[in-house]
């Protein structure tokens, strides 16, 4: 596969790398190489990218900024794309603002704020890009983006499709689409609000985050999804897995469901980690975690 990788690139006008570490490009710092890693200059560039990987049957995924994913030591056997440039931001009348996958969830929080529309500030201080927070259904406070969200632009075998959120399935951080589907961009309906008003829900989310997940150490923010009616931290200070390690990998003494590089952690560190800690809560209180973060990649 990676020697396949090395004859893709002819005509693209982005940037290729290849056996390219993804611990470079993920949050927790963790993850061995991919074969090639992409950043193409636009949709055109993205589409004939995605051409040529068919044509030479090499499989690809997407990243944004890495904040949500866990790549195995093995790294990546294929193609993995980045959106990074893909960060335009517009207006698009009646309440509605369209904002590419790559866009950061702050930047298209503080557009909406000039033109005076709000209603998405809970996701100011995820760190992360719309195009992440839409495939996760990302959220905070009971809220998620996909309320908010009036249609979505895939790229969906080969062409650019755009559907309305009726059209498809989703719930509590997630988004069921077809396998290949590539996030490009979402139009986001947002509701009047005084800019004044959304800057104190900035900053009050931003304080919150600070005293409650100031973690000290590279994370991928919530490891564990909540449990319906439940905390994860909760549940995990209750099998009594706060501050428990595997390696470099830690749950985090400030908030136990961030599990932390505290220094040369591994993805198998982390993994350990994680089934440790699915174990235990399912013996204290016989409920089953799942992660939030997702998990690529080979073992190596």
């Amino acid at each position: 596969m990676a020697e396949q990788a090395q004859h893709i690139g002819e005509g693209f006008r982005g940037e290729l790398h290849y056996d390219e570490p993804m611990q470079r490009h993920t949050s927790l710092k963790v993850g061995g190489p991919a074969d090639l890693y992409a950043v193409p200059e636009d949709v055109d560039d993205l589409q004939a990218l995605v051409r040529q990987l068919a044509e030479q049957q090499i499989p690809w995924l997407v990243i944004g900024r890495g904040y949500n994913l866990l790549v195995r030591d093995g790294g990546i056997r294929g193609a993995v794309i980045s959106l990074e440039r893909f960060s335009r931001i517009e207006a698009v009348g009646d309440g509605r603002i369209r904002a590419e996958a790559g866009a950061e969830n702050l930047a298209v929080v503080r557009f909406g704020q000039q033109l005076g529309l709000g209603g998405i500030g809970f996701i100011s201080g995820i760190p992360g890009t719309i195009g992440g927070a839409i495939r996760m259904n990302a959220g905070a406070y009971g809220e998620g983006l996909l309320q908010r969200t009036a249609c979505i632009t895939l790229l969906r075998d080969g062409a650019v499709c755009e559907f309305c959120i009726d059209e498809l399935d989703y719930g509590y951080r997630r988004l069921d689409l077809q396998p290949g589907d590539l996030v490009l961009a979402a139009t986001l309906q947002l509701v009047p609000r005084d800019p004044a008003e959304t800057e104190d829900e900035v900053r009050k989310d931003h304080e919150l985050r600070r005293s409650k997940h100031n973690v000290g150490h590279p994370s991928a923010g919530s490891f564990f999804k909540n449990p319906s009616g439940q905390a994860a931290w909760r549940l995990i200070d209750a099998a009594g897995l706060r501050g428990a390690s595997e390696g470099g990998a830690l749950v985090s003494p400030v908030h136990s469901n961030f599990l932390v590089n505290s220094g040369n952690a591994t993805a198998a560190d982390f993994l350990r980690l994680s089934e440790r800690v699915k174990a235990a809560v399912l013996e204290q209180s016989g409920v089953v975690l799942e992660e939030e973060v997702r998990i690529v990649g080979e073992e190596p």
